[in-house]
């Protein structure tokens, strides 16, 4: 249905343009209201680009890219005149929609570049987040250079999207370049740097961006943030007393620092502390969530703690912890259950307590504690699953091979090698980096 445009300076449906656009940026229950949208256009009632940017951004906010993207056509259609809102609400809904919505990125981006607003601070960033959420990172890094006068924003949208695509160096390099340039950072550009130093894995360069955030914390919106990313940094080079004192000294602290926390002591080695932050996280009535679960598991899975580890498991099952076990956490009993030599039982665990089918992890763990503890049995029936699921894993053939020999099972030994013949299966060699 093509809009009926109404000129602007009629007072009546000028108020009630302002009324509907109020009533989309307030509409927070999940959904737009019934045919509000067809009502709008029927009537005429977008008269202004504040008009289509409401409408846009409440189907944005609502998980609707796709209507997202038809209102921008259909206001570029109609004539109306973009403002510096429109492109990178329109931006926004490419970066989210699937191939081919994805696409349309360059058209706007060239719409953008004839109305004189793709050098925009805001419509430029939208343009570089667009593009690096696409992979494109070369025509991202095209747009960041075209502009030597590029604001915080480009900056940090061009960070963000090295950082997420997996650039260690890159990243660091532009912040250096950043700081030279006389640019100061905000939380988001420290945040964005984390994964990359995480990367690096230079505690020396860690403290330097510890620093760093000092300087330039003058909001508090993201202290929480900032606070959790430098616990993770710290943890993950391996520093788990600085990574405490961070989390000691936060004022405040929400299931994401008690959470990464827990899976730095994990990690590391330090199951006991983590048990006992995990015991603190409950007693100061913070709820766990999903990677709360799967960190204080694995540590009881690396400590042998069965008994609290099956306690853990019956609470969730059970609802007093409100977190329903995936096939990630039974991964981590069967894990447990298989090194301290409980292989019965972890056959058991998969066959009448998982509500859902394991998969090749599980079976691998399975098949890999068969063969630490000679369990034949169990090896089988683990193998056997696995070469449905992978019958090109050479591994699968070789960890049985393994079991039958410490069994002294000899023939069997010889059937397997000659299963993988018959199959064309062969055992890549190991190799070093």
């Amino acid at each position: 249905m093509r809009a009926v445009l109404v000129p602007a300076q009629h007072e009546p449906l000028g108020r009630e343009a302002d009324l509907a656009a109020a009533r989309l940026e307030s509409c927070d229950d999940g959904r737009l209201p019934p045919l509000f949208h067809a009502h709008l256009l029927r009537h005429g009632l977008l008269l202004l680009p504040f008009h289509w940017n409401a409408l846009t951004r409440a189907y944005l906010r609502h998980g609707s890219s796709r209507s997202a993207l038809c209102v921008a056509a259909h206001m570029f259609r109609c004539a109306a005149h973009p403002d510096r809102y429109t492109f990178p609400l329109a931006l926004k809904a490419a970066a989210q929609g699937e191939p081919p919505i994805s696409s349309l990125r360059r058209q706007f981006h060239a719409a953008a570049a004839k109305r004189g607003l793709a050098r925009h601070p805001f419509t430029e960033s939208a343009l570089i987040s667009c593009y690096s959420k696409a992979g494109d990172l070369d025509a991202a890094r095209r747009v960041f250079d075209e502009n030597p006068h590029r604001g915080l924003g480009s900056w940090n949208a061009i960070i963000s999207g090295l950082s997420q695509a997996g650039e260690s160096k890159e990243p660091l390099a532009l912040f250096v370049k950043m700081r030279r340039c006389g640019v100061v950072p905000d939380d988001l550009t420290m945040v964005s740097l984390v994964s990359s130093c995480c990367a690096v894995g230079d505690i020396g360069l860690v403290e330097q961006l510890h620093k760093c955030m000092l300087q330039c914390k003058h909001s508090s919106r993201l202290d929480v943030t900032l606070s959790n990313a430098l616990i993770d940094m710290y943890a993950k080079c391996g520093r788990t007393d600085l990574a405490g004192r961070v989390f000691e000294r936060m004022p405040l602290r929400d299931v994401s620092s008690w959470t990464t926390m827990i899976t730095g002591l994990a990690t590391h080695g330090e199951e006991q502390r983590a048990l006992k932050k995990f015991d603190e996280m409950k007693s100061e009535g913070v709820p766990p969530n999903r990677v709360t679960m799967l960190a204080v598991l694995s540590a009881c899975a690396h400590r042998g703690l069965v008994d609290t580890g099956m306690g853990l498991l019956k609470q969730m099952e059970d609802g007093e912890i409100k977190v329903a076990p995936t096939v990630e956490h039974y991964g981590c009993l069967v894990d447990l259950l298989g090194r301290v030599g409980w292989v019965d039982d972890a056959r058991a665990l998969v066959e009448h307590r998982m509500p859902m089918e394991a998969n090749v992890v599980i079976w691998g763990t399975l098949l890999g504690a068969c063969e630490k503890h000679g369990n034949v049995s169990v090896g089988e029936w683990a193998a056997e699953r696995l070469q449905e699921a992978e019958p090109w894993n050479d591994g699968v053939y070789v960890v049985l091979s393994n079991v039958y020999a410490a069994a002294g099972m000899w023939g069997e030994v010889e059937r397997v090698r000659k299963m993988m013949s018959g199959r064309k299966v062969t055992k890549f060699p190991g190799c070093s980096l």
